[in-house]
């Protein structure tokens, strides 16, 4: 494979401007597409060209496929990088790449089909021997199958979309009486989103941990774990704080937690970078949830505790380069990061708007992953998101001493941010000791 000279980046704000810094320390050009509502973006102006894709909607422009395969072929890219979000894991957009010659930075689109749909993706992982929660075989066709697989698996179950995300499509039942207006709630819930309706059950892991394991394939058959990280703290399935390690587990639990994973990509043959997410139960006990086959929002805890650049990586090896050994990857201390998003701390509603002043925190082991800055305009169109703070430290006390002490100095003023729920959460005595779960922000601190 010949080396990538022009990459094009399928994407917008903070990941935009991380691939930008990177692309360009490999001695390569990037190229930047935005919207009429991004026209503005300071980090455009740090690309080596920058192209109009559309209006200001995602689906006038970063998920307008061809206005983006025009861009490529306008500024000559040999390949795109596509981030997290929008088309990063879209099956038509990997496609059309191929058809026109530009190489994708992630996995082939073969691997991404079959990691897509859940009830698939658990066959082939059951089939790998790695441990998967109780539940259907593949798609749930109406309520009275539903009733007849609740009552083989016991309840709690959870039924979720095969093409679901973000919580969408989901729903958990306690017993059979719920069992009806949950299955059609969830189906419709699933058509609307997705345009799928197709659901699938699973046991209900009561109280879990959201542990996922930070994975990199070559084209070689190679593959290597970056550790793990603990995404457990969430709100309605968005995750707000993650960290690696997992302190929950101990050495052995995470010794098997890494090999299944790795286990599991060698399994699928897969290549470049993606991430196992596992359930973890209270007695340990681990179960494969999905596979996401493309860069997480988190990857910077993975990258503190590695000293590993994942996008570089990620290039690497859509050049045909061969990874390293699992020896070589050193993982140390403990790394936090807070996704800072532009809504209001308490009730989490969106608050966009003009910036009127930003003084981000620094200092060692500190890093600020952002693309805003004093005068910015929050649009209305995307993800909340508009930071991601990152600390590093020789342990998880003194990484959340510092991760307290850094949103101290983080100062926002014109529009609301989650500062103030992370600066609590610093101080939450549940946090501190490592006593929470999935549902502890939206059943404990939120009550």
């Amino acid at each position: 494979m010949a080396k990538l000279e022009r990459i094009l980046i399928a994407n917008r704000g903070e990941i935009a401007l991380r691939a930008i810094r990177t692309i360009k320390e490999m001695g390569k050009k990037a190229i930047a597409v935005y919207s009429t509502a991004d026209k503005d973006a300071h980090y455009l102006q740090l690309a080596d060209a920058a192209i109009c894709i559309g209006g200001e909607k995602g689906s006038e422009s970063y998920l307008n496929i061809p206005a983006i395969i025009s861009a490529a072929e306008i500024a000559e890219a040999d390949a795109i990088f596509p981030g997290y979000g929008f088309l990063s894991e879209n099956q038509q957009f990997v496609e059309i790449c191929n058809l026109h010659g530009i190489k994708f930075i992630g996995p082939s689109l073969e691997v991404m089909q079959l990691m897509s749909d859940k009830s698939k993706a658990k066959e082939v992982m059951k089939n790998a021997g790695v441990p998967v929660v109780p539940g259907s075989e593949g798609a749930i066709k109406n309520v009275e199958e539903a009733k007849r697989v609740a009552k083989e698996i016991g309840y709690p179950v959870i039924l979720k979309a095969a093409s679901g995300g973000g919580g969408k499509g989901m729903r958990v039942v306690e017993d059979e009486s719920y069992i009806e207006n949950a299955f059609l709630a969830a189906e419709s819930e699933a058509i609307s989103a997705f345009g799928d309706g197709t659901i699938y059950m699973e046991k209900f892991i009561k109280n879990p941990r959201h542990i996922e394991v930070q994975l990199l394939g070559d084209s070689h058959g190679n593959v290597v774990h970056i550790g793990e990280r603990d995404c457990s703290l969430q709100r309605r399935h968005q995750k707000m704080v993650e960290e690696s390690p997992a302190v929950i587990l101990d050495e052995v639990t995470r010794t098997k937690l890494h090999e299944a994973a790795v286990k599991a990509a060698k399994a699928i043959g897969y290549e470049n970078a993606g991430t196992i997410e596992f359930l973890v139960d209270a007695d340990k006990n681990f179960y494969f949830m999905e596979m996401n086959t493309r860069l997480q929002v988190e990857h910077p805890v993975s990258e503190m505790v590695s000293g590993i650049d994942i996008v570089e990586w990620m290039i690497r090896i859509a050049e045909g380069e061969k990874l390293f050994s699992q020896d070589e990857v050193k993982l140390q201390g403990h790394a936090i990061e807070c996704r800072i998003n532009a809504e209001d701390p308490v009730k989490f509603i969106p608050s966009p708007g003009k910036i009127k002043s930003w003084i981000q925190p620094g200092g060692k082991d500190v890093r600020m992953d952002t693309h805003v800055y004093c005068g910015y305009i929050v649009p209305p169109y995307y993800d909340s998101m508009i930071a991601k703070l990152i600390v590093w430290g020789e342990d998880r006390a003194k990484a959340i001493a510092k991760m307290k002490r850094a949103l101290e100095e983080f100062e926002v003023s014109g529009i609301k941010t989650t500062i103030d729920f992370h600066k609590k959460m610093m101080e939450n005595p549940d946090f501190l000791s490592n006593n929470f779960d999935t549902k502890y922000i939206d059943e404990k601190y939120l009550k």
